[in-house]
């Protein structure tokens, strides 16, 4: 079953009764979008030995935007209780584990004045108590701000509205005048002002998609990506881009979310030879990319799926072998979509060279986030496929199986190890 447009009208007549913002897709994800973003930070970037991540950030803008990046995705910006900033506790204070409050608004500015939008990690699922469970300050919320069934016993508000998260007090989106309010003031008052235009939803099944949704229509938001990271069985793999689309739908379709059953797939192919789970039953790539491409926004590893600095290190929950982050890359850079690319692959890796190569291919043959795919080949050990961009084709393939497009015309722009792109 393809995502309902059915789901997608109540979902916007929904959000008109709760705000006067009108629901919108975002420019960024409404088809024909030549958007690539940057991850621009891992788990270990707010470690002790980097307090200045955001000026390490700024040494590398002007490299990033040759590269020809459009987005950037910071890290919380707010004071957290982790280092990371993932359990927000002053959320107006925009000093943390990655610099100062004049640092964010320095390196987003060199940003946005070359060109890439900054994408803000947004993480209002749940907050932290400044000196205990649940004196939420700064903006101050009371005990009706935490929804009633949290964890504290001390929630005054209503039940949640999704999943749980012990780590802090899960926040009752349903109050108005504190919450809603709240983010919508934090969100233009705050953040707008040092640079932002886009932002990134953490744990989004922690709460209803439609907060989701009016949040980001209150912000105006450029470009928006939810983080619905949920359970996958491969051998129901459209239940699960089923629930992504659900939750774009109930956006109103206001945000995109990443794609995680592209990943899941692209780890069991990479790890296993499996190349013929990329392709569905009607010849589409599989995953929230076969069904809704404007909106699925792709990625290899991220901060928590994936190691870090090397090999072996970091969150490392979900990666993809070490050995095949390239094939990962061949497959996201050359396919619709919106793609995401992690920056210590960049930078720590060591793998500038052929990720800049891929992106190039894809900027000359103007791939964009809606382009037809034909699928060539999937099968154990290979996939291929052409993608026909708005100036040329772009033939690839990823596996350790041999192929090469058929006809005269082609010319291979870049390989490596089971990869290589051709252009026509």
């Amino acid at each position: 079953m393809k995502h309902t447009r059915i789901a997608a009208i109540l979902a916007v007549a929904a959000l008109a009764c709760t705000t006067t913002a009108q629901a919108a897709t975002p420019p960024a994800q409404s088809g024909n979008s030549s958007a690539v973003m940057l991850q621009g930070f891992h788990w270990n970037s707010a470690k002790a030995s980097n307090p200045d991540w955001y000026n390490i950030l700024l040494g590398n803008v002007g490299e990033l935007k040759m590269m020809g990046f459009t987005h950037v995705w910071f890290p919380p910006p707010s004071d957290s209780a982790a280092k990371e900033g993932y359990l927000p506790r002053q959320l107006n204070n925009l000093s943390g584990g990655y610099g100062s409050s004049a640092q964010l608004t320095n390196v987003v500015n060199a940003f946005t004045s070359n060109g890439i939008k900054a994408v803000a990690d947004v993480v209002v699922n749940h907050r932290v108590g400044t000196t205990g469970w649940s004196d939420l300050t700064n903006p101050n919320w009371t005990t009706h701000a935490i929804v009633s069934n949290d964890e504290c016993n001390c929630g005054l508000g209503n039940p949640d509205t999704g999943d749980g998260f012990s780590a802090g007090r899960d926040i009752d989106h349903r109050n108005v005048g504190e919450v809603q309010a709240g983010i919508a003031n934090w969100l233009n008052y705050t953040l707008k002002p040092v640079g932002f235009s886009g932002i990134r939803f953490d744990y989004v099944k922690g709460f209803g998609a439609s907060y989701a949704g009016q949040y980001a229509n209150a912000f105006g938001a450029e470009f928006c990506v939810g983080e619905l990271w949920t359970d996958l069985n491969l051998n129901n793999i459209d239940a699960h881009r089923q629930q992504i689309m659900n939750w774009i739908d109930g956006t109103g379709a206001s945000c995109g979310a990443f794609d995680f059953t592209t990943k899941g797939l692209l780890n069991d192919a990479l790890a296993n030879g499996n190349y013929w789970r990329l392709r569905d039953a009607s010849g589409k790539p599989q995953g929230a990319l076969g069904w809704w491409p404007a909106m699925a926004v792709t990625f290899v590893d991220n901060h928590d799926t994936g190691p870090s600095e090397s090999c072996g290190n970091g969150q490392n929950h979900w990666p993809v072998p070490c050995g095949a982050v390239m094939q990962g890359y061949a497959y996201v850079l050359s396919h619709p979509g919106i793609p995401t690319v992690y920056y210590p692959h960049i930078y720590n890796w060591n793998l500038k060279t052929p990720i800049s190569a891929l992106m190039a291919a894809r900027r000359t043959a103007g791939v964009t986030s809606t382009s037809a795919v034909a699928i060539q080949q999937a099968s154990q050990g290979l996939y291929a496929a052409i993608v026909t961009g708005n100036a040329r084709q772009l033939a690839m393939k990823i596996g350790p199986n041999s192929w090469s497009p058929a006809g005269a015309g082609w010319v291979l722009q870049t390989s490596g190890d089971n990869y290589a792109v051709w252009m026509k």
